[in-house]
């Protein structure tokens, strides 16, 4: 290689880099890419010239003229990626909003069904004595199951009901603190207040709960209520007169009728599955009158190995238990046909179905008025 094809190589080299560095925007660092590595480019057109080479002029010439082609390349990449974050950066700094400025409108938000009938159930129980409670959503196994006198082989256990974390092959069944489960109801919260707590009590426990199951009336996690009452001389009939009650108010009809059917549940005996009658109106199912039944709660006296369990003496005292779906109740009350959009967060159902954010459920003033 001649000693011009050598000044001639890096001259060029150091033209295209400074024009490369100079380029002040995407479209002139185009340009020089096309004047260097474009089909008809000053790069390009060296390395056209390699075919006709000797191979001893190929071997001198060529390292040269390939190192001027990667630092081009190499270049023109890093000024482009370059020229892109500062066009980045301008483009969010004048897309940039301040939050304290106030807005134009009222804000639009809502209040979720569910959000609202946790409130409507704190407000009519409170007002009949009882308190709320909560508890963990990641339960020990002897809390969700085994304190509940759930047996080992009963079919809530099953993997197909009950999301298991991990650890629970290799647990000791005898710890209460392992295996842990996400909670599949919040009766579990019955059995942490029983034991922290001494009697007379009167809770209800809302919250959410998980299963593995999912459809139109179904999701892996809703929310459930539980009602739990321990105290002396309960009986059936306090039972029946706190569900009556509560329906009533909740649905804010006089008209409510319930109908108790013998059921199983472990932890309660007698157990009762709650019906409460439906008229039809315009074609759908209305709460209130007597025209059909309709499922709604699950109930009993609570067992006396579950109080036993939590270190009482059942000859001393009794309770009674009940539990039913939140989403349900909202879905009955507000004419909700289908349970999945409560979790889509659709700004339009949620503007529909939603509930003013000021509007607290009063007993006096209504429990339930939509925004």
């Amino acid at each position: 290689m001649t000693d011009n094809t050598m000044t001639d190589t890096d001259d060029l080299k150091t033209h295209l880099l400074v024009a490369i560095e100079a380029s002040a925007s995407l479209d002139a660092l185009e340009a020089v890419r096309v004047d260097a590595l474009g089909k008809q480019g000053r790069v390009t057109q060296l390395l056209k010239t390699m075919g006709a080479l000797s191979p001893e002029e190929r071997q001198a010439r060529g390292p040269a003229i390939h190192g001027l082609r990667e630092a081009v390349t190499s270049a023109i990449a890093a000024r482009k990626s370059h020229l892109e974050q500062v066009a980045l950066d301008a483009q969010l700094a004048s897309e940039a909003l301040d939050m304290t400025l106030p807005a134009d409108a009222p804000l639009p938000g809502t209040v979720h069904p569910v959000s609202q009938v946790m409130d409507e159930l704190a407000e009519i129980f409170a007002d009949l004595g009882f308190a709320v409670a909560s508890g963990p959503e990641m339960e020990t196994d002897w809390h969700n199951f085994g304190a509940l006198n759930i047996p080992e082989t009963h079919p809530a256990r099953a993997m197909h009901d009950t999301f298991y974390l991990a650890g629970r092959e290799d647990s000791d069944p005898n710890d209460r603190e392992t295996p842990r489960v996400l909670r599949t109801h919040t009766s579990p919260v019955q059995i942490r207040t029983m034991l922290a707590n001494k009697p007379p009590i009167r809770i209800i426990a809302p919250g959410r709960t998980y299963r593995s199951d999912s459809d139109a009336t179904h999701t892996p996690m809703f929310h459930q209520v539980e009602g739990l009452v321990i105290d002396k001389g309960i009986t059936l009939g306090h039972l029946k007169w706190t569900l009556e009650t509560f329906l009533k108010a909740f649905f804010e009809r006089d008209d409510i009728v319930l109908r108790l059917r013998p059921s199983y549940f472990p932890f309660t005996e007698p157990s009762a599955e709650v019906d409460v009658g439906y008229s039809v109106v315009k074609g759908k199912r209305v709460i209130g009158g007597s025209e059909g039944w309709m499922e709604v709660l699950g109930s009993g006296m609570v067992h006396p190995k579950v109080i036993e369990a939590c270190g009482l003496d059942p000859d001393e005292w009794q309770g009674f238990a009940f539990g039913c779906g939140i989403d349900r109740l909202a879905m009955l009350k507000y004419g909700m046909d289908d349970l999945r959009p409560f979790f889509d967060g659709d700004i339009r159902w949620l503007k529909h179905y939603g509930f003013s954010a000021l509007d607290m459920p009063t007993l006096s003033g209504g429990v339930g008025t939509p925004a």
